[in-house]
C-alpha cells in the first residue's frame, strides 16, 4: 500500500486517496463490500455495529443510501449494484436523495479532551450541504441518531485495526507534516511519538507481533533522540503478557500524552484527519492524546525542546495556574546580645558602625511580612525552644561575618573525599552549622563524623546520669560521657543499602532511607534508633527533614512521596502523581510546599496543607536526581542525568533558565545562603558554580506570556558560568553552604 500523501488542490490525486482510504478500510474495496453485503445485506447501529436486516427499515435505508453515495463517487459501480439488488433499492431511490441534497456528515461533538478546541472534530461534508449530527465509532452518538453516515459504516471495519496498515496510516501522517509549513511542522512533529507508542502498543496488545516489530524497526529511529531509552524499554514488549508487568508502560498507556499546540497548527491536523477520515489515528488521538491548544504564535523548534522529555508530555497550562505563597514565614524577634569580640571592638573607630546596621537589617529582615508568604499559621510548627533560640542568634552572628559572593567575590571550596569506601557512599548530607558530615553506605551502615576538633560523645548510662545534679547550670554537659568519645560513629539497623539522609535542623536527630523500605530515625545523642516509619512497600530514594523541624518527607519506588511527623508512626500526607520513582525530595524554605524530582522526568510541588499538586515543571530529558530552592523561595533549580540545570519561577509556572556545561548527571545543587551563587556538582567530577542573580535579573516575569505559557529562553550559559572545578577523581554528590559563604562539596573517591 503506497503511503498517504497530501494532495488538496489535486481532484485526480483526491480521488485516489479517497479510493486507498477505502482499501485501507475494508482491505479489497469490490470483493469486501460487494461480499459481505451480498451475503448478508446489513445496516449500522448508532455504535458502527453490523446486525443482520432482512426487512430494510427507514433507519436502515438512510445508511444504504448512504454506503451507496460513497461507492457511486468513488466509480464503484460492481459494488453499487450489487448493493441495490441485494437490498432491493430502485436506481432512483438514492438518486432522488441526492437531489434533496444527500445524506452527509459526522458532527456530534466528539469530545478529544482538547481545551478551547473544535468539538466535533471530525464534522466531514462530502458534497453536500445537511450536515445531521453523528458521532464517530465507537462514541455513542449525541443527536440526530436517525441519520447516519457513511464513516459509522466503515469505521465498523477500520476499527478492528488492520495490522497490515499501520505503517500506512503513520507513512501517510508523517508525508502530511513533513510537508506543511516550518512554524507549524515543529508543533505538528510532537504528535509522533505518543501515536508511535500508541500504535505499538495497540497492535502488541492485539497480539500482532511480526506487524509490531516491522513497525518498530520502520519508525523507531524518527524519534526524538531523549526518547531513547523509553524506546529501548518499549523494543523488550513484544507480547502481550509483558505489558503486564511494566507498570510505566501500563501508565503510559492508561494516561494522557499532553501535547501543547497553537491553534492554527491544530486545525490544519484536524483538516487533514477529516479530509483522509483516518479514524485509526483519530481513535488514538482521542483516547491518549490531551490537545491543550493556545492562541497565538506556533512556538519554535527550541521552545518545544526546551519543555518536551517526560513520560506524559508537557504539563497542562492549568496545572500551573494555581496560587503559590513562596514567600518566606516571618523571624522570630530575637535579641542578638553583643560577644565579646564586639564590645572589644568597641573602641576602635570603625567597627560598631559596620555591625550595628547589619543586625538592624538582619532585625528589620524579620520584621517585614512578605506579601507573597503564607500565613504564619497555616501549617503548625513546632514551637522554638531555648536551644532553638540560641542556635538563631549564632547564626545571626555568623550571618554577619558573612562574605558577600558574586562574580568577582568567588566562594572557597573544601572537598571531603570519602577515601577508600568500598561499602560504596550513596548519601551525604551536613548539618545546617556545619559541624558533622553523615554517610549513607551500600553496606546498610549510617557513619557520623565530626568536623570539629570536638568530639562524638553518648548521654551516659542511666545509673550515672541518677548522680548528676540537674539543677547546675553544666547539666547538658555533664549528662555526656567521655569514654565514648569519638571522632566518628556508625548506625546499625537498616537491612539493605541508605539512598538518603539528613540531619534535623536541630541536630539532635539523623534520619536515613533504605531499600529496605524504611525510614530511620536516629539519636544523635544516644546514637540510637528511635523509630522505624514504615509505609513505603519498595525502595525509598530519599528523605528530607524540614527547615523547621518535626516535618520530614520521602519518596521512592512505589512513585508516591509521603509527609511525616517525627511523633507520627503513619504519614500525614501521600503525594500521588507520578509516573515513575520518586528520586529526590526537598522542602520549601517556608515549610509549607514540598518538591518531588521523579524518573518520569517531571518535577512537581505540593502543597502541605492539602496534599494537592500545585505545579508540574516538564523539561529535563532524563531522571531528575537534584532540587533547590532560592533562599527567597521564589526559585527552583533542578538537575537530572541529562547533564542540565533548570532554572524555575515558581510564582509563575515556568521554566526561565538553562544551564548547560556539565557532561554526567547532576547530583548536587545548592544555592549560596544569600543566593547570588548557585553551585552544582555533577558525576563528571565537577562543581559549577553560576551567576544565579543575572540568570534571575534577565527574566522580567511581568512579560511572560502566561496566557500560552511559553517563553524563549536565552542562550547564556557560557555567560553565567563563574567557574569549573575539578576533583581529581571524585564524583560530587553533595554540596553544602556554610553560614559564612564557605563551599562544602562531598564524594566518594573512585581510583
Amino acid at each position: 500500500m503506497a503511503a498517504v500523501q497530501d494532495g488538496p488542490n489535486e481532484p485526480e490525486r483526491e480521488k485516489e486517496i479517497k479510493t486507498e482510504t477505502l482499501n485501507d478500510a475494508t482491505g479489497n474495496h469490490t470483493a469486501a463490500i460487494g461480499g459481505v453485503l451480498s451475503t448478508s445485506p446489513v445496516a449500522t447501529t448508532s455504535v458502527g455495529t453490523p446486525k443482520p436486516s432482512p426487512s430494510v427499515g427507514a433507519d436502515e435505508q438512510q445508511t444504504l443510501l448512504a454506503v451507496l453515495q460513497f461507492l457511486k463517487k468513488n466509480k464503484l459501480i460492481e459494488s453499487v449494484d450489487t448493493l441495490r439488488r441485494e437490498a432491493g433499492i430502485l436506481e432512483d431511490a438514492d438518486d432522488s436523495q441526492t437531489a434533496e441534497g444527500g445524506v452527509t456528515g459526522v458532527g456530534a461533538g466528539v469530545n478529544v479532551g482538547v481545551e478551547g478546541g473544535d468539538a466535533s472534530l471530525f464534522s466531514r461534508v462530502s458534497g453536500a450541504t445537511a450536515a445531521p449530527s453523528i458521532t464517530i465509532a465507537p462514541a455513542p452518538p449525541k443527536g440526530g441518531e436517525d441519520q447516519p453516515d457513511v464513516n459509522v459504516v466503515l469505521s465498523a471495519y477500520s476499527q478492528q485495526g488492520d495490522p497490515a496498515l499501520y505503517q500506512v496510516y503513520y507513512s501517510g501522517l508523517k508525508n502530511f507534516i513533513e510537508s506543511v509549513l516550518d512554524c507549524h511542522r515543529a508543533e505538528l512533529s510532537q504528535v509522533f511519538y505518543p501515536l508511535f507508542v500508541h500504535m505499538y502498543l495497540e497492535l502488541v496488545y492485539n497480539n500482532h507481533e511480526n506487524e509490531a516489530k516491522a513497525f518498530f524497526e520502520k519508525f523507531s529511529g524518527d524519534q526524538e533522540c531523549y526518547y531513547q531509552d523509553d524506546l529501548r524499554v518499549l523494543s523488550g514488549l513484544t507480547k502481550k503478557e509483558h505489558m503486564k508487568g511494566n507498570e510505566t508502560l501500563l501508565d503510559f498507556r492508561t494516561s494522557k500524552f499532553v501535547l501543547r499546540i497553537s491553534r492554527d497548527s491544530y486545525q490544519l491536523l484536524k483538516r487533514h484527519l477529516q479530509e483522509r477520515q483516518n479514524n485509526q489515528i483519530w481513535n488514538i488521538i482521542q483516547e491518549h492524546l490531551y490537545i491543550d491548544i493556545f492562541d497565538g504564535m506556533p512556538r519554535s523548534k527550541s521552545q518545544i525542546d526546551s519543555m518536551s522529555g517526560s513520560l506524559a508530555g508537557e504539563a497542562k497550562r492549568e496545572a500551573n495556574k494555581a496560587k503559590v505563597f513562596y514567600g518566606l514565614l516571618k523571624e522570630p524577634e530575637i535579641e542578638v546580645p553583643l560577644d565579646d569580640e564586639d564590645e572589644e571592638g568597641e573602641n576602635e573607630e570603625g567597627k560598631p558602625k559596620k555591625k550595628k546596621p547589619k543586625k538592624d537589617s538582619m532585625g528589620s529582615k524579620s520584621k517585614k511580612q512578605d506579601p507573597n508568604a503564607p500565613q504564619q499559621n497555616r501549617i503548625p510548627l513546632p514551637e522554638l525552644k531555648d536551644s532553638d533560640k540560641l542556635d538563631k542568634i549564632m547564626n545571626m552572628k555568623e550571618a554577619t561575618k558573612r562574605i558577600r559572593l558574586g562574580p568577582d567575590t568567588l566562594p572557597s571550596i573544601c572537598f571531603y573525599s570519602f577515601l577508600n569506601a568500598y561499602q560504596g557512599l550513596t548519601a551525604v548530607d551536613f548539618t545546617d552549622d556545619s559541624s558533622l558530615i553523615a554517610g549513607g553506605f551500600a553496606d546498610s551502615t549510617v557513619r557520623v563524623w565530626s568536623v570539629t576538633p570536638k568530639k562524638l560523645r553518648g548521654v551516659k548510662s542511666a545509673a550515672d546520669l541518677s548522680l548528676i545534679d540537674k539543677e547546675s547550670d553544666d547539666v547538658l554537659e555533664r549528662i555526656m560521657d567521655e569514654k565514648t568519645a569519638s571522632e566518628s560513629k556508625i548506625l546499625y539497623g537498616h537491612s539493605g543499602p541508605v539512598y538518603g539522609i539528613s540531619f534535623s535542623p536541630d541536630r539532635n536527630y539523623l534520619l536515613s532511607c533504605s531499600e529496605d523500605g524504611t525510614v530511620r530515625l536516629w539519636s544523635l545523642q544516644t546514637f540510637t534508633c528511635l523509630v522505624g516509619y514504615k509505609g513505603h512497600n519498595y525502595p525509598v530514594w530519599d528523605t528530607q527533614f524540614s527547615p523547621y523541624g518535626y516535618y520530614f518527607v520521602s519518596g521512592g519506588h512505589d512513585r508516591v512521596a509521603r509527609l511525616w511527623a517525627t511523633d507520627h508512626y503513619q504519614p500525614l500526607r501521600m503525594f500521588a502523581g507520578h509516573l515513575a520513582d520518586i528520586t529526590c525530595t526537598r522542602f520549601h524554605p517556608n515549610s509549607n510546599y514540598v518538591a518531588t524530582g521523579s524518573a518520569d522526568r517531571t518535577i512537581r510541588l505540593w502543597d502541605i496543607l492539602n496534599g494537592t499538586c500545585v505545579r508540574i515543571f516538564t523539561g529535563h530529558k532524563g531522571p531528575i536526581h537534584s532540587l533547590a530552592f532560592s533562599p527567597n523561595g521564589k526559585f527552583l533549580a533542578s538537575g537530572a542525568t541529562d547533564g542540565r540545570v533548570l532554572l524555575w519561577d515558581i510564582g509563575h509556572g515556568l521554566m526561565i533558565g538553562e544551564l548547560k556545561g556539565h557532561t554526567d548527571t547532576v547530583y548536587a545543587l545548592k544555592f549560596s545562603r544569600d543566593g547570588e551563587i548557585l553551585a552544582s556538582g555533577s558525576m563528571d567530577n565537577t562543581v559549577r558554580l553560576w551567576d544565579s542573580v543575572k540568570a534571575f535579573d534577565d527574566i522580567e516575569t511581568d512579560d511572560f506570556t502566561t496566557a500560552t505559557g511559553h517563553i524563549h529562553l536565552p542562550e547564556n550559559s557560557q555567560e553565567l558560568l563563574l567557574g569549573t572545578y575539578m576533583s581529581k577523581s571524585t564524583p560530587v554528590i553533595h554540596l553544602h553552604f556554610t553560614r559564612r559563604n564557605l563551599l562544602l562539596a562531598a564524594g566518594a573517591y573512585n581510583p
